[in-house]
């Protein structure tokens, strides 16, 4: 981002206080769109640095749009004045803003209803301590509704989250034109409890240009890559997928699995199952065909016949022959979760024998299993990459923000899905959506960046119009061909 300001600066042309300026319009036309109450009383709390200097810029906003109820408050800890922050602290003595200048050790009185966060930004490279770790202890006990620039205070925008880290808690972070990076991982939730992106005008065509190999998932890319169906196209264009999957107490998996692989639009899909599951199967999805295997018997599977095998939900961890005839017979990539990834976590032996490009779609606790403990979230992208780049495969690890690692060593976040969808059955489902996607044709890529997103965006469409606090696994299934479809109808418009 420091690369992006800089060039914006040199190229545009525009001086770097003049950048500051419109990022924090850009902060305060969504603050007054979300808080319109003018009388609301405010602190903002200021740095020395740039981010300081953004707080100077966003207060004299405020009290220009109206906001009479405010104060500023500077804290002086350091030597060290940015040029833009000096010019910024002119601005507010030039406008008659009255603002309080704190010591090292001093504790301001603090009766506002919303803090504005400005004391520290991203450049921050070393866990607080002293002057800056006392006063943010101190707001942190006041409960302080804290609307943070950029990044919180104390917060570290890349590496290591320490969970014992002093930051100052946030409701939301208003952030200059990307996330960062650690705004994905699940250790954010300890600091803040949302984030939005504002547009301050960066070179984007720059930004995509950079040399980095984090992503971010956008529905234009999306878009540009599903496939709108063509007349004359049939059942045997749209490939046939094999489903590994289900035992006696788990069939749910393989219905799940299944439903959402047909949903999805494979021409044809079977699922190897028990028989117990066959009623169950063609009560809900007719549609699709049965290989019935016996416990502890293998069934005769014709492995040529089919475009693409995914296998794991619900299938148990007593299933090794069967996995190792897959691993043995079938020579183009396989999708795997849930058990599958639990007995190939016991059985190493077993990856020379995976297929390039295959995928894995391990939520947390598989990923470990798989790869080791970890300490942090942190070291598990490295090891998400790592391993991903030198096996040759993609690995989905799932979460909130669920991440791809690919062969090339990239990491793509996706930004779709919500809470409500933290219900049982919804990685059975990403499982048949993904496989559903590779029997099209969809390259593993793309099956793997449009999978994870449209099961997202699945969830969110029905989280919006959901009442209940929850969404179900077959409901977001059910909701694949809708959500597709829109996406297809932007694509011709």
């Amino acid at each position: 981002m420091h690369e992006a300001d800089a060039h914006t600066i040199s190229t545009e042309p525009i001086t770097s206080v003049d950048l500051m300026e419109r990022a924090s319009k850009a902060f305060v036309n969504y603050f007054c769109n979300h808080f319109p109450d003018k009388n609301i009383s405010i602190s903002v709390y200021c740095g020395t640095g740039n981010n300081g200097g953004d707080g100077l810029a966003i207060a004299r906003l405020l009290k220009a749009a109206g906001y009479q109820n405010l104060n500023i408050k500077i804290a002086g800890f350091s030597d060290h004045f940015t040029s833009d922050f000096d010019t910024n602290f002119n601005r507010i003595k030039e406008a008659s803003i009255d603002f309080t200048e704190l010591k090292a050790g001093e504790i301001p009185p603090e009766n506002a209803e919303i803090l504005i966060d400005a004391l520290l930004g991203s450049g921050l490279n070393k866990p607080l301590s002293g002057a800056y770790a006392d006063l943010v202890n101190h707001l942190n006990f006041l409960n302080k509704r804290v609307i943070a620039v950029d990044v919180p205070t104390g917060f570290f925008a890349e590496g290591v989250i320490s969970l014992e880290a002093i930051v100052l808690k946030t409701e939301l972070v208003i952030t200059f034109q990307q996330p960062k990076i650690n705004f994905m991982l699940p250790e954010s939730a300890s600091f803040m409890d949302d984030f939005l992106v504002v547009d301050i005008g960066l070179d984007e065509k720059f930004i995509q240009n950079l040399d980095s190999f984090y992503y971010l998932i956008e529905e234009k890319e999306v878009i540009k890559t599903v496939r709108p169906r063509k007349k004359f196209q049939h059942k045997g264009t749209f490939g046939h997928a094999l489903l590994i999957a289900g035992q006696e107490k788990t069939m749910g998996a393989a219905l799940l699995c299944s439903s959402a692989c047909t949903y999805t639009g494979t021409g044809l899909t079977t699922v190897c199952m028990p028989a117990s599951g066959l009623t169950a199967l063609n009560t809900l999805i007719p549609e699709v065909m049965a290989i019935v295997r016996e416990e502890k018997k293998m069934p005769e599977i014709p492995w040529d016949k089919f475009t693409v095998v995914g296998a794991g939900p619900g299938l148990g961890k007593d299933s090794q022959a069967l996995m190792e005839a897959l691993l043995s017979n079938y020579k183009k990539p396989i999708v795997l979760d849930a058990d599958a990834l639990n007995m190939l976590s016991e059985n190493p032996q077993w990856w020379p024998l995976l297929p390039e490009n295959s995928v894995l779609t391990p939520h947390v606790k598989e990923f470990d299993r798989l790869f080791g403990n970890h300490q942090s979230w942190w070291e598990r992208l490295t090891t998400l990459r790592k391993q991903a780049s030198e096996k040759k495969i993609f690995i989905i690890l799932k979460n909130q923000y669920t991440i791809i690692g690919t062969p090339d060593g990239q990491l793509f976040f996706n930004p779709t899905g919500n809470p409500a969808m933290a219900s049982g059955g919804m990685g059975d489902v990403l499982t048949g959506i993904i496989t559903s996607l590779c029997a099209q044709g969809y390259p593993p890529l793309d099956a793997c960046l449009t999978g994870v997103f449209i099961h997202g965006k699945a969830g969110d469409e029905l989280a919006l119009n959901n009442t209940l606090s929850a969404v179900l696994a077959l409901q977001v299934a059910k909701q694949i061909p809708a959500t597709l479809a829109k996406l297809i109808a932007n694509k011709k418009g």
